[in-house]
């Protein structure tokens, strides 16, 4: 027995609103009396004790009033004794019905009216319909009927949907045609995987001749020996029906849907759902649950002996459905999933509107729903950091913008040495923009010194690593732990230790160098600004690390600048327990964006991930992202509703580019045994 039909058995016999201890078969003296009588009998499930106070036959009255809590799939029933009029050997009472339809459902409160007559045996009621209703005339019987909404659709930035409509098979039943609906609604349960609790609830207040939707299943899993098998229970079928179900793109960040009737997804969401009903899993399908799904409209009727609606007697308007528009933009989305589809792990590539800090894209390389590192991924930055340490030397003071950076070969910090990724070093003209450029880890570590712990975290700080920003979906912010001692120090300023971030905090960051401004990220269009205000940085420090970042482009990643705007970025190869980082942090025109790749160590002197799905955004955005292929969606399981699968995405190739260095700067040979190795080079 479900837990929603054991709370209702409990509940039937609680708070009863007089005590009176009468026999049935002694005279009832007054109209009160009898009025008392019935509706406490009544209210206690003693529906055949309640029968024995009316002019009716006992049985009759007593099926009648248990239909009651089967037509309205009662919760609970409470009465309270109103005023009576009485005129000799008549008498009409009134009484105030409070009707708990369930789970999910409203309330029901009216006002019954009964005539009483005076006999041999005492007053009695005078048996009708109407003593359950007035306006419930002979032959006709209560029912609940719900209005679905269509569940809303998810929006980008320009109002294009994100959710795609898709066709599923809705079983159900038709009440009035089963033979036994507590038997056939049992048989279909156990066909389709389901528990049968919540869809006998559904189906006893349901009207008989309309067709009560109970499970929903994807039409790849269905079958023509399953719909045979179904279709073999008494009064019970399939009708096809569209719902707004799959992501067409950024699974991740939309989410998954599910129908609520499976257990396995009743024990995982929580909320007033019934059977039939759509649930969003993760995502934004399940923050926006209540907006996306709204709620049913609820409808007491009276239905005539062919189960046609003769009246409404009460209803109640559910909220409605609507869309939830995103900052999202479907190209750039598109782009980012193509560019990251070529990667041999995982990987991710975040955009933002350089402006505004608005997400334009969060991609990963496996497509799938639950693949959310892209937003809440805490990985090393390596060199890339060095965007955030040059600002912070700037911004400090520990150098000028045209003051001499010493790049050499190798350096002794704290005890321990520091050498470049590729052996080389800058020795014409080694400022700070050149450091930055060749990516010199030896420059950096020497540098550590003069900026400090503290003024790399201010700086590091304002631009929203590690801070409280937040958006609806989980987020990491980033982690700065930088440590005190020269040699700690030197490896968090080129981003080896104390340091770690998120391909959005990263895409933050680049935005915020090009801008001027960092901005707090929004992902859902709102009405309210975000909750962290903006930082303005100064522009003549930024001028300089925008130089440096213009010239590693143009250095040491040509390829990127074939595609429209001048590009600004930084790359980096780092590792991370055992897994080789691959990284690319930049901008170009209004588009900031990091990438991420996850990748093999044995690997990754063949490529570089990171810059080959950078250039494939690039081209994607300047010349159109490839169409979007119809998802690979699960054949396995019963509620195919609650597995959108991690097949969802688009497919592309992602470029080739290389990954030529700077003539003695950069390159992929290993560090000197024994020495502490910047890691992060090209």
């Amino acid at each position: 027995m479900s837990p929603r039909l054991l709370g209702r058995f409990a509940a039937a016999g609680s708070g009863v609103v007089m005590a009176v201890t009468l026999a049935a078969c002694t005279p009832n003296p007054s109209p009160e009396v009898a009025v008392r009588s019935f509706l406490l009998a009544w209210q206690n499930g003693d529906h055949e004790q309640a029968a024995a106070f009316t002019t009716g036959d006992t049985g009759e009255v007593a099926s009648a009033l248990a239909d009651v809590h089967d037509q309205l799939d009662l919760a609970n029933l409470r009465f309270g004794l109103g005023p009576i009029d009485r005129d000799g050997d008549s008498a009409t009472a009134e009484f105030d019905v409070t009707a708990d339809l369930g789970i999910g459902d409203p309330t029901w409160n009216y006002t019954g009216r009964m005539p009483l007559e005076w006999g041999p045996d005492g007053w009695r009621i005078s048996w009708s319909p109407s003593v359950v209703h007035p306006e419930l005339e002979e032959g006709e019987r209560l029912a609940v009927s719900y209005e679905i909404q269509e569940r809303g659709q998810i929006l980008d930035r320009q109002g294009r949907p994100l959710v795609s409509g898709e066709s599923v098979t809705a079983f159900g039943v038709y009440p009035g045609r089963m033979d036994d609906a507590e038997a056939g609604v049992t048989a279909l349960a156990e066909l389709l995987g389901e528990n049968p609790g919540p869809l006998l609830d559904r189906v006893r207040s349901a009207p008989p001749e309309q067709f009560q939707p109970l499970v929903l299943m994807r039409d790849a899993n269905v079958d023509q020996a399953l719909l045979d098998q179904v279709t073999a229970i008494p009064g019970a079928g399939a009708e096809a029906v569209e719902i707004n179900l799959t992501p067409s793109v950024a699974p991740a960040v939309l989410g998954e849907v599910a129908g609520t009737s499976e257990h396995r997804v009743s024990s995982r969401v929580p909320g007033p759902y019934q059977a039939g009903d759509t649930v969003g899993l993760s995502g934004l399908q399940n923050i926006f649950q209540n907006e996306l799904a709204g709620s049913a409209t609820t409808q007491v009727v009276s239905l005539d002996a062919d189960g046609e609606i003769t009246d409404v007697l009460e209803s109640w308007e559910g909220d409605r459905s609507g869309g939830i528009g995103t900052t999202l933009d479907a190209d750039v989305q598109r782009s980012a999933e193509a560019a990251t589809s070529a990667m041999p792990g995982n990987g991710y590539l975040v955009a933002v509107d350089v402006a505004s800090g608005e997400v334009l894209a969060a991609a990963s390389a496996t497509g799938g729903t639950t693949d959310d590192g892209a937003l809440t991924g805490s990985y090393t930055p390596g060199g890339v950091f060095t965007i955030v340490s040059s600002l912070a030397a700037l911004e400090s003071g520990a150098i000028a913008p045209d003051a001499e950076m010493p790049c050499g070969y190798q350096t002794e910090v704290g005890g321990e040495t520091f050498t470049n990724p590729g052996g080389g070093a800058v020795l014409a003209n080694p400022t700070l923009t050149a450091n930055l450029a060749a990516h010199c880890t030896v420059g950096f570590a020497d540098l550590a010194g003069r900026v400090g712990p503290d003024a790399l975290l201010d700086t590091s700080e304002r631009l929203g690593l590690g801070t409280e920003w937040q958006l609806p979906l989980p987020v990491n912010t980033g982690e700065l732990s930088i440590g005190r001692g020269d040699a700690e120090f030197a490896r968090a300023m080129n981003g080896e230790q104390g340091v770690q971030v998120s391909p959005l905090s990263m895409a933050l960051v680049a935005a915020a160098v090009a801008d001027g401004t960092w901005h707090a990220p929004t992902l859902v269009q709102e009405e309210e600004p975000p909750a962290v205000a903006p930082t303005d940085l100064d522009e003549a420090d930024l001028e300089v690390v925008r130089e440096g970042m213009r010239q590693a482009v143009a250095t040491r990643m040509p390829s990127l600048n074939l595609y429209g705007e001048e590009v600004y970025g930084q790359a980096t190869r780092t590792e991370q327990d055992g897994t080789a980082l691959h990284w690319f942090v930049g901008y170009r025109g209004d588009v900031a964006f990091a990438v991420l790749a996850e990748v093999n160590p044995q690997l990754t002197l063949t490529g570089h991930y990171a810059l080959n799905a950078a250039e494939s955004f690039l081209n994607y955005l300047a010349n159109g992202a490839p169409e979007p292929v119809a998802p690979t969606l699960p054949t396995q399981g019963t509620d195919a509703a609650a597995a959108t699968g991690d097949g969802t995405g688009v497919t592309g190739t992602a470029g080739t580019t290389g990954t030529p260095g700077a003539p003695g700067t950069t390159g992929n040979a290993p560090g000197t045994a024994g020495s502490t190795t910047g890691q992060s080079g090209l």
